[in-house]
């Protein structure tokens, strides 16, 4: 639940260009783990792979609605 609030709360930590979002910064996201107390451990395996879906879908939104 701890890396779940935590990904909810990496939108403004996005990597981007024109027309698509490269993905999260994760040194960031490490770093909002450790000021929320969240297992640096737990952030670190889980956070890539939930970026990775969120990544897709934004692209594919972003993408769709043109």
């Amino acid at each position: 639940a701890q890396v779940w609030d935590l990904a909810l709360r990496m939108g403004g930590q996005l990597r981007a260009v024109p027309g698509a979002v490269l993905g999260w910064d994760l040194g960031a996201g490490l770093a909002l783990a450790a000021a929320l107390g969240v297992p640096a451990l737990a952030a670190a395996e889980l956070l890539p792979a939930i970026e990775a879906v969120a990544v897709r879908r934004i692209n594919e939104r972003m993408s769709r609605d043109g």
